[in-house]
């Protein structure tokens, strides 16, 4: 059903949301993309979901069916995006980051690493489930 997809959406929205804001941000315009898709489709997931639990949906003329579709399509797409971002992020793990001639570290820490990879898997189960039960 089209709620659970929301609910699901919420909930992992959510968790790559965390995961990605408890890591220093070594690269902040990737990741920052992440962030907004995430952030973003969290929101109106709730917005779309409220529409339907408070039966909005029979005030409003709008085939809701395109409307889902829609949404969902374009959710796709962003986390697909957000994906692909997260992903080359996280493999980036092993490259160094020189600060100076003497000083570099990993532009990842190994905790980090594993919170980035966590995120990508997250991710990759929003648009792979989600849209899975939509089409």
């Amino acid at each position: 059903s089209s709620s659970s997809v929301f609910l699901s959406l919420q909930l992992f929205g959510t968790i790559v949301w965390i995961l990605v804001a408890s890591t220093r941000v070594p690269l902040p315009l990737l990741q920052g993309w992440v962030m907004f898709v995430a952030v973003t489709a969290w929101f109106l997931s709730i917005v779309f979901l409220c529409v339907f639990l408070f039966g909005y949906a029979n005030r409003i003329a709008v085939n809701w069916n395109q409307t889902d579709f829609l949404f969902h399509g374009a959710t796709f797409v962003f986390y697909f995006g957000a994906f692909l971002l997260q992903a080359a992020t996280t493999s980036l793990h092993h490259f160094p980051r020189k600060f100076n001639s003497t000083t570099q570290e990993r532009i990842l820490a190994d905790h980090e690493y594993n919170i980035s990879i966590a995120a990508s898997v997250c991710i990759s189960y929003i648009f792979i489930w989600g849209t899975e039960f939509c089409y």
